[in-house]
């Protein structure tokens, strides 16, 4: 007799969630090995996501420069 689909979940392995920190340092380190960053909505999102607020016009480069000062802090 097969598990219902919702128990069946429980006990599946799922991938580990991601903190905040760990994607904010892994889209730094992919800018700063030449990863140019196509997706201005996800980077927003990753920064939103870090607890800063974000206008939807601002320009990506000032977004990620204000990533690298919140995981400086966050390092500290």
């Amino acid at each position: 007799m097969p598990l219902p689909t919702w128990l069946g979940r429980l006990f599946t392995s799922r991938q580990p969630i991601r903190s905040e920190l760990d994607r904010a340092r892994d889209l730094l380190t992919a800018i700063d090995a030449g990863g140019v960053p196509l997706n201005a909505v996800k980077i927003n999102q990753i920064a939103r996501d870090f607890g800063l607020e974000v206008s939807k016009h601002a320009p990506v480069e000032d977004t990620i420069q204000r990533i690298r000062a919140a995981v400086a802090r966050a390092a500290l």
